[in-house]
């Protein structure tokens, strides 16, 4: 047949003798015009391109979407297109049913397609572009195609066609469309005014798009690119190349930031509290989150209802189809068209039979419901992240706000308000994600059982029943879940808490050779907790168990009585369009017990919250609210006068050159005397009984005001009630202002008081660096900074630091030591810029050398000099006479006001008593010198940590280099590589640890599991295909009874025949089901219990070096977090990974199977797939990353603020605390909402992807025409491949951030153990060796590490039985080291140590250990019970341990404790004082009768009584052992018999103490003499 566009089947078809429009080839050949038209003139516009573009506005952005009508003209464009496709669909359908080619009939749909698409190509580009005045020729094009659909359809409707021929409906469509589009451009014209008009409108682009940092883009592209997230392509491929940083992602628009959040959601709940007419009742949150956030819940739903619904088409094209298929053989040549015009007009309904139509239809269909499904997501998770932005907002402000009772008294702890912060804001949020579902959920249960019964009758309502009834079953699993999962944790912090236990004293245990019987503790909770695991493992497998059961038995029951109810055979069409319902149908039933769940918590959630923001604030006073919510509402970046941020360094030190420019103005009137005045104040604590009563008291300004008053008189309350924290019952507190402005609230503090520097007894630090602590939000200048720093004696401690004062301290920063702690916060206080400064007992955590520097430097000096007024309360009674004003008080009220002079005058009595205080103290002072101060002690401490940490930095790093690959030149394309990489090797590890019969009994169950599914739907296939004419049984034979009596009987029980294999095959299904989801979890418990079991010994028996350079937290982190992850992440992940695999490979399979063509389309489709999950994992790994590490800074953020809540309002500094939050949470959004969006981008391809597959399965299927039951089969595999290809790529995503844990864990363990054996055997050594204690030691070098330098070099020494020696020597100069080598913890390269005639590094380490005793310098005590402590084993009497007790002068005390010796130790023995606790370790080492005894410093940290005590009992109970000691004191050994004094490893002297004393020049004397 020849082409010709009018057709050549008639003479007369060019004819136009009726008149030119009659001719109905000519109206379509007019309709050709417009499309041309348009084409010719776009065309050179394009592509020429735009030479100069008049953007007046640059922007570098080209998102900019600014015409009006923007979204609707998208969505009317692309209804054209689909309407164009009808249009094509219908005139090649008709082309069909000509003799010859009509190529009018398709060819102006063709072209209005191609224009359609070219017009909204050409309408971004200008409207990107900012050139409005080219729209006009889209005008004219709108208007000539309206023109032209209305001539066509005007000719149908004069030659009576109507409705019912679906053309005349396609070419209405398109005249309302058109007009419509018509309508939208003359809006343009009217808003832009920028035809015909002389001033056209100027517009600038909205504020986020002017800022660079934003770079979440989706709320402004066009409509394709956020359905198709098309703007994160480049974020998402760049990943490949290098990570994805925090800089990358930039800022939130401002729609999605924290404070515009915060502002509507707190609108909305002040607004109901002004509109209930009931004060007393609360707000409802419920309602305020409504208000604030119901829209786009409700535009989500409306998404979600369309895909929904659009989910059906599925089931019913898959119908169609096989129908369709079946009767293309027998072609029925009832035509129902028309043949008007010289051409065929089809009815409507005629085009849903053509299979080809379908298919298209079906892969439309899907597109558009997957990609309202994906839009209905990213709404919720946008407004979710909105929601919480604005919660955490919200508790913050009210944290501020909260009074100090509420915290003291333990009404609200922290541990609720960190619980508020990070679980209950997620939990609303995961609530708002999944909200959706609970009203899509029934509609699309209802529509899915409408459907079925529809197609099957009678019987679907069985299946559909089946699948009710088992649907509770799962809500209490899901309940069950939850349950168990709590107490894992409580199992799971117990066994943590005792890991740490073991790793802070993990010295102690391998010197006393206990470390096996602590260990064994951890692993009994750990037994407790695997229990937990496994019952947890249980309920998650029949959760699994369920959701794959349920349908195959909805399916069994659904078809099984459908064969013996009905009297109509089952055909493959309705067949498979019910398999397909069923699969649609499960998804919500298996979300419904989730979402129920999710409600629950949230009511419960969201009632916390209420109680939370109901409770007690502190005083309303108008400067609360006044000054401190102008920041936050006026919306835009607030810049402090202190905001650190806004000096950079480089300004740092050039604002040193003039002289302290921030110093304060003089105040108007320095005559003014009184700072602070309370007059006849009452204040509590809340309970209504007064904490201080009768306050009457004056501060006199710029002098140093003392509080003094024994502890627990109310020194730091009065202190807290001048500054408002507390709450007044009565009276007043007075602030000095500017002259005059005593602007009084009742009962409370006058208006804008300054802000007072305040140090808290209790120091308090932000996880800051130590600069940004101590200058706190204030200018930087280096000369203050400077002074202030020595006036603390800080300079030493920061020298100490790795990084000097730009070390991060607080929580996870490095910890510090009490002293250093409050020193630093008595730095931030001098350092502040105010008035005023409170002191809160500042020399509480200080030695005597320090507190005095710091009170004539630091108070006297620095403070006095710049005239501040300074109040200070301390308990050191020598500083008094320094002191301009003094206040005493006693229980809670003022004792005595006034200097020191009036009350030595006024009241002897108290004078007398404070000197007699004072005397005690000067001797303690005399004392405390002659100890090596505390504070050395603590930076030695401090050194030792980091020494250890920069040796295991070495190591890391030199680690890491291996790692890399030897050949690798590390350039950009092997690091891609790298990070691309599935970590296939550590699988195998986690895999391997789970034991290899659970390995190969998930593997073969699996594989099992889905060979037998896809048999069950193959016999599904055969047998309804099983009578290839489908008529009904009851058939046109009515009146031949007979005959239908044999025809039933025999096609009945052949039909029949089928039903018991399809019951064996769904039974072995389910069967199997059970098996493999039990098989994976129980995998996992057993690779997380070996695993777990592993780490634990390898770490507990690694050399005590392993410990020193590792850090403790970074050894937690493998206990905890990791553990977590293995234990409870990854089966989960590995089930879901290998099921979504599995499926869709048996899906491809089945397909290939029944369109081999499909085959050749499976190459492109898997290269895309491939590089798809490619680029997704790296940049998911990457966002993961970040969303949990600025997740850390916001909860720490939070918890510091409520720690330091005193402090920060103090200080006045609210606003900055407010805006860093805001900077926090926004961060931390930003990044959630990439995952998110990444999450989209990555399903939305993949949804794609399945899309092209059905089709390309099905226009296979219709092309080769095979089996109609097998097409049925093909294409229902196809749609479920849709659902499962993004979960393969999410969960390898996963898996693969998870499988780093068992990396993490793997790491440690290859860590060497201690060699544990020896060479000798334990049978060979007396049994009890030593006897005498002789000790020789014979040219001994030890060193820390093979890689290290030695610490001792060739020491030669020998101790006689019973002997006392002691060990001195500066610092660093090898004393502890020796002690260590005497237990065989260091590496002894050269020489020997022999005891009683046994080398004992031959020795067996348990044997070495357990027969010596030692004393450390820092007292280990563990969480038990006393004897615990002192007998671990179990091996001694109650006589003995009393015994050791009475030596140790503690036998008193323990019997005053209720329980004895079964008396409770709490953790790390913080129940008993540190004297205490180190006499505990003396008759540990007593308990254990060993002739030699270890003191190593053991003096260090307790106080002169107790120290003569443990001298004394050392002299009388050891008296016939072996002592060594080892003492940073020498005055401790000046009685030794020898003295051993080591200098930088090497041994210097060796003889008695007195022989050394009388060489003036020895080295001891010289420790002696300066020492004292």
């Amino acid at each position: 047949m020849d082409l010709s566009f009018c057709g050549n089947d008639r003479g007369n078809a060019y004819s136009v003798d009726n008149g030119v429009l009659d001719n109905g080839c000519f109206v379509d050949a007019l309709n050709l015009v417009p499309h041309v038209f348009l084409l010719f003139i776009t065309f050179p516009i394009l592509f020429i391109g735009w030479g100069s573009q008049s953007s007046k506005v640059q922007i570098h952005h080209n998102t900019w979407l600014h015409f009006p009508g923007h979204n609707l003209r998208w969505i009317l464009t692309f209804t054209l297109l689909f309407v164009h496709v009808c249009e094509i669909a219908e005139g090649i359908v008709s082309n069909t049913q000509m003799q010859s080619n009509h190529l009018h009939l398709f060819m102006p749909a063709f072209m209005g397609f191609i224009a359609a698409t070219t017009s909204v190509v050409y309408y971004h580009n200008i409207e990107t572009a900012n050139f409005p005045k080219l729209l006009l020729a889209l005008f004219i094009y709108w208007i000539l195609a309206f023109i032209t659909k209305m001539i066509k359809l005007w000719k149908f409707a004069e030659a009576s066609l109507g409705v019912q021929y679906l053309r005349f409906c396609i070419t209405a469509l398109l005249v309302v469309l058109y007009g419509l589009l018509m309508a939208v451009e003359i809006n343009v014209i009217r808003v832009r005014k920028y035809v015909f008009f002389a001033s056209p409108q100027r517009v600038k682009p909205p504020e986020d798009l002017q800022d660079l940092g934003v770079r979440f883009l989706q709320p402004f592209v066009n409509l394709l690119s956020k359905a198709t997230y098309w703007w994160m392509n480049p974020l998402i491929i760049g990943a490949h190349k290098r990570p994805i940083e925090l800089k990358k992602i930039g800022k939130l628009p401002i729609a999605m930031r924290a404070l515009t959040n915060y502002l509507r959601l707190k609108d909305a709940y002040e607004e109901q509290r002004q509109t209930t007419e009931d004060p007393e009742k609360s707000p409802s949150i419920w309602r305020s989150m409504y208000r604030a956030f119901g829209r786009p819940i409700l535009l989500s739903s409306t998404f979600r209802y369309m895909a929904d619904l659009l989910g059906f088409a599925g089931p019913l094209c898959i119908s169609g189809i096989v129908e369709h298929q079946d009767n293309r053989t027998e072609v029925v040549m009832n035509k129902t068209g028309n043949m008007t015009l010289g051409v065929y007009f089809m009815s409507s309904t005629e085009l849903l039979r053509n299979t080809s139509v379908l298919a298209v239809l079906l892969f439309l269909a899907l597109i558009l419901q997957r990609t309202f499904l994906q839009a209905s997501y990213y709404v919720t998770v946008e407004t979710g992240i909105n929601l919480r932005g604005a919660l955490l907002a919200m508790i913050y402000n009210k944290i501020l706000r909260l009074s100090t009772s509420n915290m003291s008294m333990g009404e609200m702890t922290l541990g609720q308000i960190n619980n508020l912060v990070a679980i209950e804001t997620n939990q609303l949020m995961w609530f708002l994600f999944l909200c959706p579902n609970l009203w899509a959920m029934p509609v699309q249960i209802i529509m899915g059982v409408i459907l079925l019964y529809y197609l099957l009758g009678d019987s679907a309502l069985i299946g559909a029943g089946v699948i009710l009834l088992l649907a509770p079953v799962q809500y209490l699993i899901a309940t069950k879940l939850a349950d168990t999962q709590k107490s894992t944790l409580d199992y799971s912090t117990d066994r943590l808490k005792k890991t740490t236990e073991i790793l802070k004293g993990i010295k102690l245990l391998k010197l006393y050779a206990w470390e096996n019987i602590f260990c064994d503790r951890v692993e009994d909770t750990r037994e407790k907790e695997l229990t937990s695991l496994k019952t947890f493992a249980l309920y998650t497998s029949m959760s699994i168990f369920m959701n794959a059961a349920i349908p195959i038995a909805a399916v069994l029951a659904t078809f099984v009585t459908h064969a013996y109810i009905e009297d109509v055979r089952l055909s493959p069409a309705k067949a498979f369009a019910s398999l397909a319902l069923f699969h649609i149908l499960v998804t919500p039933l298996f979300l419904l017990s989730t979402v129920v769940r999710f409600a629950v918590k949230a009511l419960v959630s969201v009632q916390k919250l209420g109680e939370f923001l109901q409770s007690d604030e502190i005083g309303d006073d108008s400067w609360r609210n006044g000054d401190m919510s102008m920041p936050l509402e006026s919306g835009k970046k607030y810049k402090y006068p202190g905001d650190t941020k806004a000096i950079n360094r480089k300004e740092r030190y050039r604002m040193d050159n003039y002289e302290q420019p921030m110093r304060r103005q003089l105040r108007p009137t320095e005559t003014e005397d009184v700072a602070v005045q309370v007059n006849d104040g009452f204040f509590t604590w809340g309970s209504n009984l007064s904490t201080l009563s009768d306050i009457n008291i004056r501060i006199p300004t710029g002098q140093l005001t003392m509080i003094v008053g024994q502890v627990g008189c109310g020194k730091s309350s009065l202190l807290l009630a001048m500054l408002g924290e507390m709450q007044t019952i009565s009276g007043k507190v007075y602030w000095s202002k500017l002259p005059d402005c005593e602007i009084l609230l009742d009962g409370n503090i006058s208006k804008n008081r300054y802000s007072v520097a305040y140090a808290a007894q209790k120091s308090w630090l932000l996880n800051a660096t130590v600069e940004d602590n101590i200058t706190f939000g204030s200018p930087f200048n280096k000369q203050r900074y400077k002074a202030v720093i020595d006036a603390c004696s800080l300079q030493p401690d920061i020298d100490l630091l790795p990084f000097g004062d730009q070390t991060e301290i607080g929580e996870r920063g490095i910890n510090l030591s009490g002293g250093q702690r409050q020193r630093i916060c008595v730095a931030r206080a001098l350092y502040q810029n105010t008035n005023i400064v409170f002191l809160d007992d500042p020399f509480s955590a200080l030695d005597i050398h320090l507190s005095d520097h710091l009170m004539q430097e630091g108070i006297l000096k620095f403070l006095q000099d710049d005239k501040r007024t300074v109040v200070l309360v301390t308990h050191k009674l020598q500083y008094l006479i320094h002191a301009d004003w003094i206040i005493a008080m006693k229980d809670g009220s003022v004792l005595r006001e006034g200097t020191l002079k009036d009350i030595q005058t006024h009241d002897v009595e108290l004078y007398e008593h404070w000197k007699t205080l004072m005397n005690r103290q000067d001797q303690k002072l005399e004392k405390e010198t002659e100890l090596d101060s505390q504070t050395t002690l603590e930076r030695k401490t401090l050194r030792r940590a980091f020494y250890s940490r920069d040796a295991k930095n070495q190591i890391d790093d030199e680690d890491e280099e291996e790692e890399v690959e030897e050949d690798e030149d590390d350039n950009m394309s092997t690091t891609t590589s790298r990070r691309s990489k599935i970590p296939w090797k550590m699988c195998g590890r986690y895999l391997s640890s789970g034991g290899f019969l659970m390995l190969f009994l998930m593997v073969s169950s699996k594989l099992a599991k889905h060979s037998v599914m896809v048999a069950i739907d193959y016999w599904l296939a055969a047998w309804t295909s099983s009578n290839p004419r489908n008529e009904s049984l009851t058939n046109t034979f009515d009146n031949a009874t007979n005959y239908k009596q044999n025809y039933d009987a025999t096609q009945f029980a052949e039909y029949r025949s089928y039903v018991p294999v399809f019951i064996i095959l769904c039974g072995a299904a389910i069967a199997l089901c059970l098996i493999t989801s039990l098989t994976v979890e129980f995998l996992g418990v057993a690779a997380a219990t070996n695993l777990h079991h592993n780490l634990l010994n390898k770490i507990i028996h690694a050399p005590i070096r392993f410990f020193d350079i590792t850090p403790l937290g970074q050894i937690l982190n493998r206990f905890s977090a990791d553990t977590n992850i293995i234990d409870q992440h990854i089966p989960p992940t590995l089930e879901s990974l290998t099921r979504s695999t599995l499926l869709c490979l048996s899906a491809i399979g089945v397909i290939a199977f029944v369109t081999p063509a499909f085959l050749i389309a499976l190459v492109p489709l898997a290269v895309t797939f491939y590089f798809i999950q490619k680029y997704f994992r790296v940049a998911s790994k990457d966002l993961q990353d970040l969303d949990d590490s600025t997740q850390l800074p916001l909860l720490c953020h939070f918890s510091e603020t409520a720690e330091g809540l005193t402090t920060v309002r103090a200080f006045r500094h609210e606003a900055r605390f407010k805006q860093r939050m805001l900077e926090l949470t926004d961060t931390n959004n930003t990044a959630y909402l990439f995952l998110s969006a990444a999450n989209r981008w990555l399903e939305v391809r993949t949804d794609y992807l399945g899309a092209v597959i059905v089709l390309t399965a099905a226009v296979a299927a219709i092309w080769t025409t095979s089996q109609s039951g097998l097409i049925g089969l093909g294409l229902t595999y196809a749609l479920t491949v849709t659902n499962y290809l993004n979960w393969v790529v999410r969960n390898l995503a996963d898996l693969e951030v998870q499988m780093a844990a068992v990396k993490k864990v793997n790491s440690f363990l290859s860590t060497e153990s201690e060699n544990y054996e020896g060479s000798i055997d334990v049978s060979q050594v007396p049994e009890d060796w030593p006897q005498h204690g002789e000790i020789k030691i014979q040219d001994l070098c030890v060193r820390y590490d093979p890689m290290l330098k030695a610490v001792l070099k060739h020491v030669s020494a020998q101790i006689k039985p019973g002997q006392k020696v002691g060990i001195c020597g500066r610092t660093g100069s090898g004393k502890s080291s020796l002690s260590l080598a005497f237990f065989n913890m260091v590496d002894v390269f050269e020489g020997k140590i022999v005891i009683d005639g046994i080398d004992i590094c031959k020795l067996p380490l348990q044997t070495l250990r357990s027969r010596m005793s030692i004393i450390l310098q820092d007292p280990v005590l563990f969480s038990g019970s006393i004897r615990l402590n002192l007998d671990p084993e179990c091996t001694c009497t109650d006589d003995r341990l009393w015994e050791a007790l009475e030596i140790a002068q503690l036998k008193n005390m323990v019997k005053a404790l209720p329980g004895g010796l079964d008396a409770v130790v709490t953790e790390g023995g913080e129940n008993f004082s540190v004297g205490q606790r180190q006499l505990f370790c003396l008759a540990r080492a007593f308990v254990r009768k060993s002739s030699i005894l270890i003191m190593d410093e053991a003096t260090a940290s307790i106080d002169m009584a107790t120290e003569n005590i443990l001298q004394k009992v050392v002299m009388t109970a050891f008296a016939d052992r072996t002592v060594v000691t080892i003492a940073h004191l020498v005055s401790s050994i000046v009685e030794a018999e020898q003295v051993l004094v080591f200098s930088s490893g090497t041994l210097v002297e060796c003889d008695s103490a007195a022989n050394l004393l009388m060489q003036e020049d020895s080295l001891f004397s010289i420790l002696v003499q300066t020492h004292k």
